[in-house]
């Protein structure tokens, strides 16, 4: 049987519960969306930059409420997030022209949450021959954007 070793992984969820704070709790009090990096704002929940981005793009879709399951979440709020993931994707279609994406959650500290508390959906877009879903040398990413390049991109697409 194969291994393959995922260190940064752990290190980032180790890392992301030391500390009991919700990040999107947190991100939604500082009432400044350029340095939380929420990109868009909807009546049940919001889009935010992923600080630590598989790809350029790679966004979260958050309710505002604090709640960390799909049974716990108000099935108005779970109808805007598909609805917001919908969107995100054609403004990322028309920005950055991806060839695929991978939406998905992870319920639990089990299943990979980096934030446990706090139900998120991702949208990572993808390209043939990415490889950055996964490092593969030396534990490292490119990214070839800046967050903040990012931020400026999707909130204009996303807000227009």
């Amino acid at each position: 049987m194969d291994f393959l070793w995922t260190p940064w992984r752990y290190r980032y969820i180790a890392e992301a519960h030391k500390d009991e704070r919700c990040i999107f709790c947190d991100a939604l009090a500082l009432k400044d969306d350029a340095k939380s990096q929420i990109v868009f704002r909807g009546e049940l929940c919001f889009i935010i930059l992923n600080r630590y981005p598989y790809t350029t793009g790679h966004v979260m879709v958050v309710p505002y409420a604090h709640v960390a399951d799909l049974a716990e979440c108000d099935s108005e709020a779970l109808a805007e997030m598909m609805r917001l993931a919908q969107k995100t994707q054609r403004a990322l279609s028309n920005i950055y022209h991806p060839q695929g994406y991978n939406l998905g959650m992870n319920l639990g500290r089990c299943a990979g949450a980096g934030v446990v508390g706090h139900l998120h959906l991702h949208i990572v877009p993808r390209w043939i021959g990415d490889a950055n879903f996964m490092s593969t040398i030396s534990e490292t990413r490119i990214e070839p954007e800046d967050l903040s390049s990012t931020y400026e991109k999707l909130r204009r697409a996303l807000n227009s």
